[in-house]
């Protein structure tokens, strides 16, 4: 049977809304029956316990006050936010790290919010691949944001049962997900050399997610080891 132009186009219109339907069911958990409550303040409690404040040759230097209403837009169950150093020098790092669904964490990324507070996009994103400390890999965004003459060098991650991904549509992506760890290394590169900023942030992560993994995973280690389940974002 064929169908007219307008019928095709009110077939297709069906399909998107139930194509969307299912997934906004599935990124609320509406059909699980799973506790997502639950499993979100678990995971916050685990970055807001376990993320490190030494990692290899970093370490945090200051802990920092996060805006409540940035809190709010981001959807943060939990956060944790820090200056860090390494021992041999080198320009600060600042990690701000919040624990969210995959709703809230995937709508509010730096090419949004960023311009929102008045910067302009200088570097445009693209995915960088960092080697960690333990031989995995971590996938990342990297762009840079500049405003009245200062420019910021931002990575930015998702954390899922210890991968590290950066998503082309991370909402589609991460759906599955009950909570997620999303991750900015930021580092101030006005002053810099090329490609330092660039280096700094990739050497934090490189050192600072492993740790932060094997945090997460101790709770999950001895949980099994008494037949419970525990962990971080699943």
């Amino acid at each position: 049977m064929k169908l007219s132009a307008g019928a095709g186009t009110a077939v297709a219109a069906v399909a998107i809304v139930v194509g969307t339907t299912y997934l906004h069911g599935r990124m609320t958990e509406r059909w699980s029956g799973r506790n997502v409550t639950g499993e979100l303040s678990h995971a916050a409690a685990l970055l807001e316990g376990g993320f490190p404040r030494e990692a290899g040759d970093w370490r945090a230097v200051e802990d920092l006050k996060a805006d409540p209403q940035e809190l709010q837009r981001a959807g943060a169950v939990g956060y944790v936010s820090r200056t860090y150093r390494k021992d041999e020098g080198g320009p600060p790092v600042a990690a701000f790290v919040v624990c969210a669904t995959p709703h809230h964490a995937s709508g509010h990324t730096p090419d949004r919010c960023y311009p929102g507070a008045g910067f302009e996009i200088g570097e445009t994103e693209h995915r960088e691949t960092i080697v960690l400390a333990d031989g995995r890999r971590a996938e990342t965004f990297s762009g840079t944001f500049r405003k009245s003459g200062q420019t910021l060098r931002v990575f930015w991650t998702y954390g899922v049962k210890g991968d590290w991904m950066a998503p082309q549509i991370a909402r589609i992506a991460l759906a599955d997900a009950a909570a997620v760890y999303k991750l900015y290394a930021i580092v101030d590169e006005t002053s810099l050399q090329p490609g330092e900023g660039t280096r700094a942030c990739a050497d934090f992560l490189r050192q600072c997610l492993p740790s932060f993994d094997a945090a997460v995973a101790r709770p999950a280690r001895a949980a099994g080891d008494d037949g419970g389940d525990a962990g971080g974002p699943a």
